[in-house]
């Protein structure tokens, strides 16, 4: 029987080799266990660590593995940087080709896919290729923004015809103003005040015996009543408003000149400042205050800057300090006298017998005053000043008297037609031009009767009309006036009926009809009613205050406040016309070059004048 052949197996080859595999099979094995290791360290160390200079590779660029997927445990970071760096194969190092990037976005998935989508990972730009820091342009910020804007935009409102005219009253405690009129007693030492308080402040109606006035509306107005007439018009003031913000100026109803004329005489400084310091105190407190410092700010003094201007603390000067208070000096004071050398005050008329109702009134008088026939072609009232050498009134009355042209009117401090309304009245509306030299002060009351009258006054100082009255009278004063320096009256050189007969009768007449229409304009309407179309003293005064306050908050938001002001000459600048700001000599610069008080802006002649008001008071026309 023959025995079967077996075919050979690998356990036949085994027992054959040893206990070896063949050769190629193991280099095989080898080669693919090297490469795979050299995959996931190169995957661990290039593609997923970043470089020692901290700028990471791009790794969405390469095929990513995540560690954790792996089936079989792969080392952590290597911390002997040695090893790190051996451990680091570089791409052009493999034996195979790696791509730079993977442009299709299904390859660039990672190869074994994670549970979560890993966070994207962005490449920080290098320092040179940082973008620079933005640049902000002047232009581009922001306007600053101002507490007085929405005051400013009232007036863009065209459908509001209060827009831009809005007036805050500051709702002061009674010891300001109304205490001192239960006590009128004490407002003055040589004269009751209490029956000039009548009717608004107007006083008493006038007798018409004479038949030198109209039918309504003449009362015995006191020249020093502008507190109380000025306050009681406001009352009645159309665009009033109880919210400051949209207000274009704030008014503060104190009665300035009757708080300084009860102290005037025997009192210390200390009465004579207490109410000031107090107004300020309470003021300052005021949210108000801090919109502008007070700069917003105006109140009424009737009487003369220099009763609220003392130079010094000594007992024995005259007035109180108001507008010499840091913060009152913010504020805007209306005075029937300004001082030419100072900022916050300005000046308004002294006011006169006349307070028409309506606008018809004042028409009807108007009339009256262009048909009168004047046979004087110039006329004086008042009084000479033997005491002050600088005065021209004894020179005047000299002319008067030896003019067969003038009408005199001789005044004292005894009984005389001057304390007469209707004696002086008759006067003026017989001449065609009255005199009007300085009085105790620079101004007096007796201008604006004249002028009410539709006499031409004749100044003799441009401090008595010319830089005071600014707001109310043209600045072209040969318009209305006739100026006569006082040098030449003083040296006796100088013919005032020869100047005045040498103007053209036509050119007379043309200033007499400037002179009626400027009626309404210095004159104080009743406060108890309001003229429909006419704009008087009030009107003119409080219109001029918001054009101030306006144009000063529009320098202030477009930072073209007038750096250069020189405030010595402020009386230049009231000159200006709209839009211009630079001053230079003047003619007049001989008239306000006086010596001033130890540096303040109040001339001798003016305290002196100051000191001498009783004479006003007494005489109430001198």
């Amino acid at each position: 029987m023959r025995r079967r052949t077996v075919l050979p197996s690998h356990h036949d080859d085994t027992e054959k080799g040893g206990g070896k595999p063949p050769q190629s099979r193991l280099c095989f094995l080898a080669t693919l266990c090297v490469m795979f290791w050299v995959l996931i360290f190169y995957f661990h160390f290039s593609v997923l660590a970043s470089d020692p200079e901290g700028q990471p590779v791009a790794v969405a660029t390469e095929a990513r593995i995540a560690r954790d997927d792996l089936p079989f445990p792969v080392p952590g970071r290597v911390s002997d940087p040695a090893l790190a760096t051996e451990a680091r194969i570089s791409r052009d190092d493999l034996p195979f080709p790696v791509p730079d990037r993977v442009s299709d976005p299904a390859l660039a998935s990672p190869a074994i896919a994670s549970d979560s989508e890993p966070p994207p990972v962005t490449t920080p730009k290098k320092k040179e290729e940082e973008e620079p820091p933005a640049v902000v342009h002047l232009e581009d910020a922001p306007p600053k923004e101002y507490p007085f804007q929405r005051a400013l935009k009232t007036a863009e409102n065209e459908s509001d015809p209060c827009g831009g005219r809005y007036i805050y009253v500051h709702e002061l405690p009674p010891r300001f103003n109304d205490d001192m009129l239960r006590e009128c007693q004490r407002l003055s030492l040589w004269t009751n005040m209490c029956k000039f308080m009548s009717n608004d402040g107007l006083g008493p109606p006038l007798d018409n015996e004479d038949g030198v006035f109209s039918s309504t509306g003449w009362h015995a107005t006191n020249q020093f009543a502008v507190d109380v007439i000025f306050g009681n018009r406001m009352k009645q003031y159309e665009c009033l408003t109880n919210d400051s913000s949209i207000a274009a100026a704030v008014f503060v109803p104190f009665y300035a000149g009757f708080d300084v004329a009860r102290y005037l005489w025997g009192y210390n400084i200390s009465m004579r400042d207490a109410a000031s310091h107090d107004l300020v105190d309470w003021l300052r407190k005021r949210p108000e205050w801090d919109v502008m410092g007070g700069r917003d700010h105006f109140l009424v003094g009737g009487r003369i800057a220099w009763d609220f201007r003392r130079l010094t603390d000594e007992e024995s000067d005259w007035g109180n300090k108001l507008l010499f208070m840091p913060a009152a000096k913010n504020m805007s004071m209306l005075v029937v006298e300004s001082s030419p050398w100072s900022a916050n005050d300005f000046a308004v008329p002294y006011p006169t017998y006349f307070h028409p109702a309506k606008d018809a009134d004042v028409f009807v008088w108007q009339d009256r005053m262009r048909n009168l026939e004047r046979p004087w072609l110039f006329s004086f009232a008042g009084a000479p000043r033997p005491g002050d050498p600088m005065s021209i009134r004894g020179q005047l009355i000299d002319q008067c008297r030896t003019s067969n042209f003038c009408k005199l009117l001789e005044c004292d401090l005894g009984e005389s037609k001057c304390h007469s309304p209707s004696a002086i009245m008759k006067m003026f509306q017989s001449s065609l031009f009255c005199l009007q030299p300085q009085g105790d002060s620079y101004t007096r009351r007796s201008a604006f009767d004249s002028m009410l009258a539709g006499c031409i006054p004749v100044f003799f100082h441009p401090g008595s009309a010319y830089v005071q009255y600014t707001w109310h009278l043209p600045k072209n004063y040969t318009r209305y006036s006739v100026f006569i320096p006082e040098g030449g009256v003083r040296k006796g050189n100088v013919s005032i009926e020869g100047i005045l007969r040498s103007i053209h009768p036509d050119v007379v007449k043309q200033m007499r009809e400037e002179v009626i229409n400027l009626i309404p304009r210095v004159i104080y309407a009743d406060p108890r009613s309001k003229l429909e179309t006419l704009k008087d003293a009030f009107d003119v005064s409080v219109g001029a205050i918001i054009n101030k306050v306006t144009q000063m908050r529009r320098d202030i938001v477009s930072n073209s406040e007038d750096k250069d002001f020189i405030e010595e000459n402020s009386w230049k600048y009231a000159l200006l016309e709209e839009g211009q700001r630079t001053i230079g000599p003047h003619e007049w610069d001989p008239f306000f070059s006086k010596p001033k008080d130890k540096g303040a802006d109040s001339s001798n002649s003016s305290v002196g004048a100051a000191k001498n008001s009783w004479k006003i008071e007494q005489g109430d026309q001198n």
